[in-house]
Protein backbone atom coordinates (compact mmCIF):
# COMPACT_ATOMS: atom_id res chain seq x y z
CA UNK A 1 0.00 0.00 0.00
CA UNK A 2 1.28 3.45 -0.89
CA UNK A 3 1.90 5.67 2.13
CA UNK A 4 2.03 9.45 2.39
CA UNK A 5 3.92 12.20 4.14
CA UNK A 6 1.12 13.83 6.14
CA UNK A 7 1.22 17.10 8.05
CA UNK A 8 -1.37 18.13 10.62
CA UNK A 9 -1.07 21.87 11.20
CA UNK A 10 -2.42 22.97 14.57
CA UNK A 11 -1.82 19.46 15.87
CA UNK A 12 -1.94 20.49 19.53
CA UNK A 13 -5.33 22.23 19.30
CA UNK A 14 -8.78 20.78 19.99
CA UNK A 15 -9.57 20.03 16.34
CA UNK A 16 -5.99 19.05 15.50
CA UNK A 17 -5.97 16.40 18.22
CA UNK A 18 -9.29 15.07 16.98
CA UNK A 19 -7.90 14.92 13.43
CA UNK A 20 -5.03 12.76 14.66
CA UNK A 21 -7.52 10.50 16.44
CA UNK A 22 -9.63 10.08 13.31
CA UNK A 23 -6.57 9.45 11.12
CA UNK A 24 -5.58 6.64 13.48
CA UNK A 25 -9.09 5.18 13.68
CA UNK A 26 -9.36 5.08 9.89
CA UNK A 27 -5.88 3.57 9.46
CA UNK A 28 -4.88 6.35 7.11
CA UNK A 29 -1.75 5.30 5.16
CA UNK A 30 0.75 7.61 6.84
CA UNK A 31 4.35 6.88 6.03
CA UNK A 32 5.66 9.93 7.85
CA UNK A 33 3.65 12.13 10.25
CA UNK A 34 4.60 15.79 10.71
CA UNK A 35 2.76 17.63 13.49
CA UNK A 36 3.04 21.38 12.87
CA UNK A 37 1.95 24.15 15.25
CA UNK A 38 2.84 27.69 16.31
CA UNK A 39 6.11 28.68 17.95
CA UNK A 40 4.33 28.44 21.31
CA UNK A 41 3.78 24.69 20.87
CA UNK A 42 6.91 23.84 18.87
CA UNK A 43 9.13 21.31 20.60
CA UNK A 44 6.33 19.68 22.55
CA UNK A 45 5.62 16.01 22.07
CA UNK A 46 2.41 14.40 20.89
CA UNK A 47 1.56 10.73 20.61
CA UNK A 48 0.15 9.02 17.55
CA UNK A 49 -0.45 5.28 17.35
CA UNK A 50 1.86 4.61 20.28
CA UNK A 51 4.74 6.66 18.92
CA UNK A 52 5.86 10.10 20.07
CA UNK A 53 6.44 12.97 17.65
CA UNK A 54 8.02 16.37 18.22
CA UNK A 55 5.88 19.32 17.16
CA UNK A 56 7.43 21.36 14.32
CA UNK A 57 7.10 25.13 14.17
CA UNK A 58 5.10 26.29 11.15
CA UNK A 59 7.60 28.31 9.15
CA UNK A 60 8.37 28.55 5.44
CA UNK A 61 11.80 27.04 6.06
CA UNK A 62 10.33 23.99 7.79
CA UNK A 63 7.64 23.55 5.15
CA UNK A 64 10.27 23.27 2.42
CA UNK A 65 12.46 21.14 4.65
CA UNK A 66 9.80 18.48 5.29
CA UNK A 67 7.64 18.86 2.12
CA UNK A 68 4.51 16.94 3.19
CA UNK A 69 2.30 15.51 0.46
CA UNK A 70 -1.04 15.89 2.28
CA UNK A 71 -1.57 18.79 4.67
CA UNK A 72 -4.55 18.95 7.01
CA UNK A 73 -4.72 22.52 8.22
CA UNK A 74 -6.43 23.21 11.56
CA UNK A 75 -5.39 26.78 12.25
CA UNK A 76 -6.92 30.23 12.10
CA UNK A 77 -7.72 32.07 8.89
CA UNK A 78 -4.66 34.31 9.03
CA UNK A 79 -2.35 31.32 9.51
CA UNK A 80 -3.99 29.49 6.64
CA UNK A 81 -3.85 32.54 4.39
CA UNK A 82 -0.11 32.78 4.97
CA UNK A 83 0.98 29.15 4.98
CA UNK A 84 -1.49 27.16 2.85
CA UNK A 85 -0.05 28.54 -0.43
CA UNK A 86 3.46 27.76 0.78
CA UNK A 87 2.56 24.16 1.60
CA UNK A 88 0.98 23.89 -1.86
CA UNK A 89 4.03 25.42 -3.56
CA UNK A 90 6.21 22.92 -1.70
CA UNK A 91 4.27 20.09 -3.33
CA UNK A 92 1.48 19.38 -0.86
CA UNK A 93 -2.29 19.34 -1.25
CA UNK A 94 -3.84 21.35 1.58
CA UNK A 95 -7.16 20.53 3.23
CA UNK A 96 -7.98 23.69 5.14
CA UNK A 97 -10.44 23.86 8.03
CA UNK A 98 -10.53 27.65 8.35
CA UNK A 99 -13.07 29.94 6.69
CA UNK A 100 -10.42 31.80 4.70
CA UNK A 101 -10.48 29.81 1.42
CA UNK A 102 -14.08 28.53 1.37
CA UNK A 103 -15.54 31.00 -1.07
CA UNK A 104 -12.39 31.40 -3.20
CA UNK A 105 -13.35 30.64 -6.79
CA UNK A 106 -10.31 28.39 -7.33
CA UNK A 107 -10.80 26.38 -4.13
CA UNK A 108 -13.32 23.51 -3.99
CA UNK A 109 -15.54 23.28 -0.90
CA UNK A 110 -16.07 19.60 -0.24
CA UNK A 111 -18.35 17.29 1.74
CA UNK A 112 -17.36 13.79 0.55
CA UNK A 113 -20.89 12.38 0.75
CA UNK A 114 -22.15 15.26 -1.40
CA UNK A 115 -19.58 16.46 -3.96
CA UNK A 116 -16.53 14.14 -3.85
CA UNK A 117 -15.69 14.88 -7.49
CA UNK A 118 -14.87 18.49 -6.55
CA UNK A 119 -11.92 17.30 -4.44
CA UNK A 120 -10.03 16.42 -7.62
CA UNK A 121 -10.26 19.92 -9.07
CA UNK A 122 -7.89 21.93 -6.90
CA UNK A 123 -5.97 24.23 -9.25
CA UNK A 124 -4.03 26.05 -6.51
CA UNK A 125 -3.51 22.93 -4.36
CA UNK A 126 -6.00 23.90 -1.66
CA UNK A 127 -9.29 22.22 -0.73
CA UNK A 128 -11.59 23.87 1.82
CA UNK A 129 -13.38 22.06 4.63
CA UNK A 130 -16.81 23.70 5.06
CA UNK A 131 -18.22 25.27 8.19
CA UNK A 132 -19.19 22.68 10.80
CA UNK A 133 -22.87 23.62 10.84
CA UNK A 134 -23.00 23.53 7.03
CA UNK A 135 -21.40 20.10 6.71
CA UNK A 136 -24.06 18.22 8.65
CA UNK A 137 -26.86 20.01 6.81
CA UNK A 138 -25.35 19.15 3.41
CA UNK A 139 -25.21 15.42 4.16
CA UNK A 140 -28.99 15.55 4.67
CA UNK A 141 -30.05 18.14 2.09
CA UNK A 142 -28.08 16.88 -0.90
CA UNK A 143 -29.93 13.56 -1.35
CA UNK A 144 -33.24 15.37 -0.84
CA UNK A 145 -32.35 17.96 -3.46
CA UNK A 146 -31.47 15.22 -5.94
CA UNK A 147 -34.76 13.42 -5.24
CA UNK A 148 -37.23 16.28 -5.03
CA UNK A 149 -35.55 19.61 -5.83
CA UNK A 150 -35.18 22.18 -3.04
CA UNK A 151 -36.54 25.71 -3.48
CA UNK A 152 -35.81 27.21 -0.06
CA UNK A 153 -34.11 26.35 3.25
CA UNK A 154 -34.48 27.97 6.67
CA UNK A 155 -31.80 27.04 9.21
CA UNK A 156 -32.03 27.57 12.94
CA UNK A 157 -28.94 26.18 14.67
CA UNK A 158 -28.15 25.38 18.29
CA UNK A 159 -24.38 25.21 18.38
CA UNK A 160 -22.08 23.74 21.02
CA UNK A 161 -19.42 25.81 22.76
CA UNK A 162 -16.61 23.58 21.44
CA UNK A 163 -17.26 25.23 18.08
CA UNK A 164 -15.79 28.39 19.60
CA UNK A 165 -12.54 26.64 20.51
CA UNK A 166 -10.78 26.13 23.81
CA UNK A 167 -11.93 29.43 25.31
CA UNK A 168 -15.55 28.75 24.42
CA UNK A 169 -15.34 25.35 26.07
CA UNK A 170 -13.71 26.91 29.13
CA UNK A 171 -16.48 29.51 29.44
CA UNK A 172 -19.05 26.77 29.89
CA UNK A 173 -16.89 24.52 32.03
CA UNK A 174 -15.83 27.27 34.44
CA UNK A 175 -19.32 28.75 34.50
CA UNK A 176 -20.89 25.38 35.35
CA UNK A 177 -18.40 24.90 38.16
CA UNK A 178 -19.11 28.35 39.58
CA UNK A 179 -22.87 27.83 39.49
CA UNK A 180 -22.51 24.45 41.22
CA UNK A 181 -20.59 26.20 43.99
CA UNK A 182 -23.26 28.88 44.32
CA UNK A 183 -21.09 31.58 42.77
CA UNK A 184 -21.63 33.91 39.86
CA UNK A 185 -20.22 32.79 36.53
CA UNK A 186 -16.74 34.26 35.90
CA UNK A 187 -16.16 36.79 33.16
CA UNK A 188 -16.40 35.16 29.73
CA UNK A 189 -13.19 34.49 27.82
CA UNK A 190 -14.94 34.02 24.49
CA UNK A 191 -18.62 34.95 24.52
CA UNK A 192 -20.22 38.37 24.82
CA UNK A 193 -22.64 37.10 27.50
CA UNK A 194 -22.47 34.27 30.07
CA UNK A 195 -23.21 30.96 28.38
CA UNK A 196 -24.28 29.03 31.49
CA UNK A 197 -28.08 28.87 31.64
CA UNK A 198 -28.24 31.02 28.53
CA UNK A 199 -28.50 30.99 24.73
CA UNK A 200 -26.70 33.59 22.66
CA UNK A 201 -27.97 34.46 19.15
CA UNK A 202 -24.55 35.66 18.03
CA UNK A 203 -21.81 33.65 16.34
CA UNK A 204 -18.84 35.38 14.70
CA UNK A 205 -18.92 39.05 13.67
CA UNK A 206 -21.98 41.11 12.73
CA UNK A 207 -22.18 41.96 9.03
CA UNK A 208 -23.67 45.06 7.41
CA UNK A 209 -26.71 43.08 6.24
CA UNK A 210 -27.76 42.31 9.84
CA UNK A 211 -26.62 38.69 9.72
CA UNK A 212 -23.78 37.32 11.82
CA UNK A 213 -20.96 35.82 9.80
CA UNK A 214 -21.80 32.23 10.83
CA UNK A 215 -25.25 32.68 9.31
CA UNK A 216 -23.84 34.09 6.09
CA UNK A 217 -21.38 31.18 5.90
CA UNK A 218 -24.26 28.70 5.96
CA UNK A 219 -26.10 30.60 3.25
CA UNK A 220 -23.14 30.96 0.88
CA UNK A 221 -21.66 27.51 1.48
CA UNK A 222 -24.96 25.72 0.91
CA UNK A 223 -25.23 27.20 -2.58
CA UNK A 224 -21.58 26.50 -3.43
CA UNK A 225 -21.37 22.90 -2.19
CA UNK A 226 -24.60 21.81 -3.88
CA UNK A 227 -23.84 23.82 -7.06
CA UNK A 228 -27.32 25.28 -6.65
CA UNK A 229 -27.23 29.09 -6.48
CA UNK A 230 -30.98 29.10 -7.16
CA UNK A 231 -31.82 27.66 -3.71
CA UNK A 232 -32.94 30.42 -1.38
CA UNK A 233 -31.34 30.09 2.06
CA UNK A 234 -31.64 31.98 5.33
CA UNK A 235 -30.27 31.19 8.78
CA UNK A 236 -30.27 32.07 12.47
CA UNK A 237 -27.32 30.66 14.43
CA UNK A 238 -27.40 30.39 18.21
CA UNK A 239 -24.77 29.34 20.75
CA UNK A 240 -26.12 27.04 23.49
CA UNK A 241 -24.64 25.62 26.73
CA UNK A 242 -23.72 22.23 25.26
CA UNK A 243 -20.14 20.94 25.09
CA UNK A 244 -20.25 18.97 21.84
CA UNK A 245 -22.81 18.53 19.06
CA UNK A 246 -24.56 21.06 16.86
CA UNK A 247 -28.33 20.68 16.54
CA UNK A 248 -30.28 22.22 13.68
CA UNK A 249 -33.94 22.82 13.00
CA UNK A 250 -34.21 22.80 9.20
CA UNK A 251 -37.29 23.86 7.26
CA UNK A 252 -37.27 22.83 3.58
CA UNK A 253 -39.57 23.83 0.74
CA UNK A 254 -39.49 21.46 -2.24
CA UNK A 255 -40.14 21.86 -5.95
CA UNK A 256 -42.14 18.62 -6.05
CA UNK A 257 -44.94 17.47 -3.76
CA UNK A 258 -43.42 15.21 -1.16
CA UNK A 259 -44.56 13.44 2.02
CA UNK A 260 -42.58 12.97 5.23
CA UNK A 261 -42.49 9.22 4.54
CA UNK A 262 -40.87 9.83 1.15
CA UNK A 263 -38.27 12.06 2.83
CA UNK A 264 -37.55 9.31 5.37
CA UNK A 265 -37.14 6.71 2.63
CA UNK A 266 -34.54 8.83 0.84
CA UNK A 267 -32.60 9.62 4.03
CA UNK A 268 -32.59 6.02 5.22
CA UNK A 269 -30.60 5.16 2.07
CA UNK A 270 -28.33 8.23 2.18
CA UNK A 271 -24.62 7.83 2.87
CA UNK A 272 -23.58 9.03 6.33
CA UNK A 273 -27.15 9.58 7.58
CA UNK A 274 -28.90 7.78 10.45
CA UNK A 275 -32.65 8.32 10.79
CA UNK A 276 -33.94 8.34 14.38
CA UNK A 277 -37.57 9.30 14.00
CA UNK A 278 -40.07 7.83 16.45
CA UNK A 279 -41.10 10.82 18.57
CA UNK A 280 -44.05 8.97 20.12
CA UNK A 281 -41.46 6.81 21.87
CA UNK A 282 -39.07 9.74 22.48
CA UNK A 283 -36.72 8.60 19.73
CA UNK A 284 -34.96 11.50 18.03
CA UNK A 285 -31.34 12.68 17.82
CA UNK A 286 -29.72 14.62 20.65
CA UNK A 287 -26.34 16.33 20.93
CA UNK A 288 -25.29 13.94 23.68
CA UNK A 289 -26.11 10.90 21.54
CA UNK A 290 -24.18 12.25 18.56
CA UNK A 291 -21.02 13.03 20.56
CA UNK A 292 -17.90 11.31 19.20
CA UNK A 293 -19.77 9.80 16.25
CA UNK A 294 -19.18 10.42 12.56
CA UNK A 295 -22.74 10.08 11.27
CA UNK A 296 -25.34 12.80 10.84
CA UNK A 297 -28.56 11.99 12.73
CA UNK A 298 -32.03 13.07 11.61
CA UNK A 299 -35.42 12.99 13.30
CA UNK A 300 -38.68 14.91 13.90
CA UNK A 301 -39.43 14.70 10.16
CA UNK A 302 -42.87 16.23 9.71
CA UNK A 303 -44.94 18.17 7.22
CA UNK A 304 -44.91 21.96 7.14
CA UNK A 305 -48.58 22.82 6.66
CA UNK A 306 -47.91 26.49 5.85
CA UNK A 307 -46.59 25.75 2.34
CA UNK A 308 -47.63 23.43 -0.47
CA UNK A 309 -44.64 21.09 -0.23
CA UNK A 310 -42.42 21.40 2.80
CA UNK A 311 -41.03 19.54 5.81
CA UNK A 312 -39.39 20.35 9.12
CA UNK A 313 -36.63 18.17 10.52
CA UNK A 314 -34.10 18.02 13.36
CA UNK A 315 -30.46 17.34 12.38
CA UNK A 316 -27.63 16.64 14.84
CA UNK A 317 -23.91 15.85 14.50
CA UNK A 318 -20.68 16.12 16.46
CA UNK A 319 -19.23 19.45 15.34
CA UNK A 320 -15.63 18.53 16.16
CA UNK A 321 -15.73 15.12 14.49
CA UNK A 322 -17.96 15.21 11.40
CA UNK A 323 -18.08 19.00 11.46
CA UNK A 324 -14.30 19.33 11.23
CA UNK A 325 -11.90 16.41 11.74
CA UNK A 326 -13.72 13.54 10.07
CA UNK A 327 -14.78 15.54 7.03
CA UNK A 328 -11.17 16.66 6.50
CA UNK A 329 -9.84 13.11 6.84
CA UNK A 330 -12.53 11.85 4.44
CA UNK A 331 -11.26 14.39 1.90
CA UNK A 332 -7.71 13.14 2.45
CA UNK A 333 -8.94 9.58 1.86
CA UNK A 334 -10.41 10.71 -1.46
CA UNK A 335 -7.02 12.14 -2.45
CA UNK A 336 -5.31 8.79 -1.89
CA UNK A 337 -7.48 7.44 -4.72
CA UNK A 338 -6.43 10.22 -7.13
Amino acid sequence: MKTYKVAVVGATGMVGRKMLQVLAERNFPIGELMPFASAKSAGKEIEYCGKKYTVIETTEENIYKYRPEIVIMSAGGSTSAKFSPIFAQAGGIVIDNSAYWRMHESVPLVVPEVNPEDAFNHPIGIIANPNCSTIQAMVVLSPLHKAFGIKRVIYTTFQAVSGAGVNGYADLEEGMKAVAEGKSAPESKKFTHPIVGNVIPEIDVLLDNGYYKEEQKMIDETNKIMHAPEIKVTATCVRVPVYYGHSESINIEFEKKVTPNEVREVLEKAEGVVVMDDPANHVYPTALYATNRDEVFVGRIRKDYTIESGVNMWVVADNIRKGAATNAVQIAQLLTKE
